[in-house]
C-alpha cells in the first residue's frame, strides 16, 4: 500500500447501505480494522441501522459473504476486511490473490463497488503497522467506500 493517500472527499454517509465482511483470522488485527472502518462511516453519517456488518472465518470466505450481503441487504457499497501474513508456504498468495480477484467479480457481478480490505504483509509486525500504525487503513477503507457509494448513487439515477 502506498503511502500516498488520496485527498478525503467531504461525503455525507447519512443515504448509505454498507455491508462489511470481516475474518476472524488474525482476529485482533481484523477487529482493529473494523474499528477504524465504522468509526469513519458513523462520522461520515452512516446510521447504526444501515450498517451490516457479518464475521466468517478467513478471507478466503469473504467473497461469499460480500455476495450474500450484496443480495440480501441491497447494499450501495460493500467492504470485505481480513489479513493474510506470509507463513513458510505460498497459501497466503493464493488467498490474497483469489479473494482480490473473487471480490472484483462480485462487485462486477452484483453491480455493487466492494472495497477490498484485505491487508497483505509478510511479517506480523508488519500487519501490526499496517492494521493499528500512523496510517488509518481503515478509515482509508470506509472513505473509498464512502466515494463509490456516491458515485454508485450518482451514475444509477443516469441510467
Amino acid at each position: 500500500m502506498s503511502l500516498a493517500a488520496p485527498t478525503v472527499s467531504a461525503i455525507s454517509g447519512a443515504p448509505f447501505r454498507v455491508g462489511v465482511a470481516a475474518a476472524r483470522y488474525n482476529e485482533q488485527l481484523v477487529d482493529t480494522l473494523l474499528q477504524q472502518v465504522c468509526a469513519r462511516l458513523r462520522a461520515a453519517g452512516v446510521a447504526e441501522r444501515r450498517l451490516t456488518v457479518v464475521r466468517v472465518p478467513g478471507s478466503n470466505e469473504l467473497p461469499s459473504a460480500v455476495q450474500l450481503l450484496g443480495l440480501k441487504e441491497r447494499c450501495d457499497v460493500l467492504i470485505a476486511l481480513g489479513v493474510l501474513i506470509r507463513g513458510d508456504t505460498i497459501h497466503y498468495e493464493l488467498i490474497a490473490d483469489a479473494a482480490t480477484h473473487a471480490l472484483q467479480r462480485v462487485a462486477l457481478d452484483l453491480r455493487t463497488p466492494v472495497i477490498n480490505g484485505v491487508v497483505v504483509a509478510e511479517t506480523p509486525a508488519q500487519a501490526k503497522a499496517r492494521c493499528g500504525g500512523k496510517i488509518d487503513r481503515g478509515a482509508e477503507f470506509a472513505q473509498a467506500a464512502l466515494e463509490m457509494a456516491a458515485l454508485n448513487r450518482r451514475l444509477r439515477k443516469k441510467s
